[in-house]
C-alpha cells in the first residue's frame, strides 16, 4: 500500500536521476517515489519545474497548506487515466437534474447515515448519553423526507440542518470544558473544536481527491456541490459521507485520550488555530487511522480507511455507466 508524505519543515524539493529527495539544513532524505502515493507540503518548501515534472510522471499529487494550516490548492498532474465515455457520463448526470438529484440525494444519505451511526455507537457510552436521543431520532426522521426534497438546494438545506444538531451533540460526547462547540465557525474557527473540525476536512477533502486521481472520474464534476468556477467538487461530495466516521470520530479519540489539549492551540487576532505540533499529533493519529482495516461485508476480506474511499468512487463510476445503482457506505459499528 502507498503511503502519503507529510512535510513540515522548510526546505527543497528536487529531483536526482530518477528519485526524489526533500532537502533541509543541509540534510537530504531521498523519498521512495515508488511506494509515495501523496505530498502533504506544511512548510515553506521550493520546488523546481524539474522536480514537478517528474512528480507528474510518477503519477504524485501535492496538496499544499500555508503556515496556519490552510489548505492553498494542490498540484494536479495531468490525467492518467482517460475515459472520454466516462466523462460524456459523468457530464450527463450532471446536466441532466433529475440524476443529479437522485446522486445527491444519495450523498445526503450517507452523510446522515453515518452520523446516526456515530451517535448510536456514544449513546450507550458516554454519560448523559440519554441526551442523544433527540438527535438521533431527528435524524431519522429526516432520512425519511430525503425523497420529498425536489432540488438540490433543499437538499443542502436539509442536510446543513441535521449537521448543526449533530454538532451540538459534541459537548455531551466530549463533556471538555476546554472543548466547547458553540456554534460552527470557519476560516477562521473561533474555538478548539472548530479548528479540529475545519483541519480535519480539510485533509480528508483532499484525500478523496488524491482517490479519484486513480480512477476515470474527473474531480471538477460533482453532483451536491454544484459544478462552477470551483476547481474541483466532486471531492466534496464523497467527503460528506466518510467525515463522521474518519474525522470526527477521530477528533472525539484525540480529546477524550489526551492527546491534544488546549496547549496545541494558538490564538490569532480573530480566531484560534491547531499549533505545528497540534498538526503533526492529529496527522500522525490520522494516518494511523487511516491503515486501519475493517471487515468489508460485500467484498467479505478486510480494507482500509483509504480503500474505503476508492471503493466509493469505483461505486459511482458504476452508477453514472448504468452498471449499478449507487450506495453509499454504512457503517455498521
Amino acid at each position: 500500500m502507498k503511503k502519503t508524505l507529510y512535510i513540515f519543515q522548510n526546505g527543497e524539493l528536487r529531483r536526482k536521476d530518477n528519485s526524489l529527495y526533500f532537502e533541509t539544513e543541509g540534510r537530504r532524505k531521498y523519498i521512495p517515489v515508488e511506494n509515495t502515493n501523496d505530498i502533504y507540503i506544511f512548510g515553506e518548501v521550493d520546488v523546481t519545474k524539474r522536480f514537478l515534472e517528474f512528480a507528474s510522471q510518477k503519477e504524485l499529487i501535492i496538496h499544499y497548506f500555508n503556515h496556519y494550516g490552510y489548505y492553498i490548492g494542490s498540484f494536479y498532474p495531468r490525467e492518467h487515466l482517460n475515459a472520454g465515455h466516462v466523462i460524456l457520463k459523468q457530464a450527463e448526470h450532471y446536466i441532466d437534474y433529475e440524476k443529479r438529484l437522485i446522486l445527491a440525494r444519495t450523498f445526503i444519505e450517507g452523510s446522515l447515515q453515518q452520523m446516526y451511526r456515530v451517535l448510536k455507537y456514544y449513546q450507550s457510552r458516554v454519560a448523559n448519553g440519554e441526551l442523544l436521543k433527540d438527535v438521533i431520532d431527528s435524524i431519522q426522521f429526516e432520512r425519511k423526507r430525503l425523497q420529498d426534497a425536489h432540488s438540490v438546494e433543499e437538499l443542502m438545506a436539509s442536510e446543513g440542518h441535521m449537521r448543526e444538531k449533530y454538532y451540538s451533540t459534541f459537548d455531551v460526547i466530549l463533556n471538555n470544558r476546554d472543548f466547547i462547540f458553540e456554534k460552527r465557525t470557519k476560516r477562521p474557527p473561533h474555538n478548539r473544536l472548530n479548528a479540529l473540525i475545519s483541519f480535519g476536512n480539510s485533509i480528508v477533502y483532499t484525500m478523496v481527491l488524491s482517490e479519484i486521481y486513480k480512477t476515470y472520474l474527473d474531480p471538477r464534476i460533482g453532483y451536491l456541490h454544484a459544478t462552477n468556477f470551483r476547481r474541483f467538487s466532486l471531492n466534496l461530495d464523497i467527503a460528506e459521507i466518510f467525515k463522521p466516521i474518519i474525522v470526527d470520530r477521530l477528533i472525539f479519540t484525540l480529546i477524550n485520550k489526551k492527546i491534544l489539549s488546549k496547549k496545541h492551540f494558538e490564538k490569532m487576532t480573530d480566531g484560534i488555530l491547531l499549533s505545528e505540533e497540534g498538526r503533526k499529533l492529529f496527522i500522525s493519529e490520522l494516518e494511523k487511522k487511516m491503515q486501519t482495516t475493517i471487515q468489508h461485508r460485500h467484498l467479505g476480506k478486510s480494507v482500509s480507511y483509504r480503500r474505503l474511499i476508492r471503493l466509493e468512487l469505483y461505486k459511482l463510476q458504476k452508477h453514472i455507466l448504468g452498471e449499478a445503482s449507487y450506495q453509499p457506505y454504512s457503517a455498521k459499528w
